[in-house]
């Protein structure tokens, strides 16, 4: 099977990428210049203007080469509760209807006032490979309405979705897809390299104004 290739955020974004940056580390050497040669107000200027298109000149090639976000899918609402449908219990008990809801990214899924909790989880879990899926479930606390929900479902999810692919709140449990999990350690490693490289850039910028 041929994988394809990570899509790149592309030259554009990465060269305004690098100028953000840019306009980051020029304030910070101005503030620097500022406070080691206070009466250098042209240099304070230069750090401003000049910094943000340097930076976005050597920065730029290398951050558009950044894996791009995942494109969003189509509204999954009507595929999710065409699934769950045969769980319909009826008006004041759980309802696909009344139950399911989206914001055209996610579905979230209450799932309180079901007898089959786990028959849903089970139905809906393989759109969570390509849309986060959010289970509500309460806090699974003794004065919750329905104490044992929360880890019935978490339990039933461990068993089926890596560690890394599962957030947990307070009353939700959710199932992020692949896609966007890969996209977030990718953005995660580029910004720790940054922090790593911005204040050893400050350190011998002040180490440089003050000779």
């Amino acid at each position: 099977m041929v994988v394809d290739p990570p899509v790149r955020v592309g030259l554009f974004t990465g060269l305004q990428a690098g100028g953000f940056i840019g306009l980051f580390l020029g304030f910070s050497l101005a503030v620097v210049s500022a406070l080691t040669q206070p009466d250098e107000l042209m240099q304070l200027v230069e750090f401003m203007c000049i910094t943000p298109l340097l930076c976005a000149a050597v920065l730029g090639p290398i951050l558009a080469w950044r894996r791009a976000p995942p494109p969003p899918p189509a509204d999954p609402l009507e595929a999710v509760r065409a699934v769950v449908e045969p769980f319909n219990e009826g008006q004041g008990k759980w309802r696909p209807l009344s139950h399911v809801r989206s914001d055209g990214r996610n579905v979230r899924i209450d799932l309180h006032n079901s007898t089959q909790v786990l028959a849903i989880v089970a139905a809906t879990l393989p759109f969570a490979e390509e849309v986060p899926v959010k289970y509500i479930v309460g806090r699974g606390e003794a004065r919750s309405r329905e104490p044992t929900l929360r880890p019935k479902v978490l339990a039933h999810i461990e068993e089926r979705v890596e560690l890394h692919r599962r957030r947990r709140t307070s009353s939700t449990i959710e199932v992020m897809p692949p896609s966007i999990i890969e996209h977030m350690e990718a953005t995660h490693r580029m910004h720790r390299r940054l922090f790593y490289l911005l204040p050893i850039i400050l350190f011998f910028a002040w180490l440089e104004l003050r000779v």
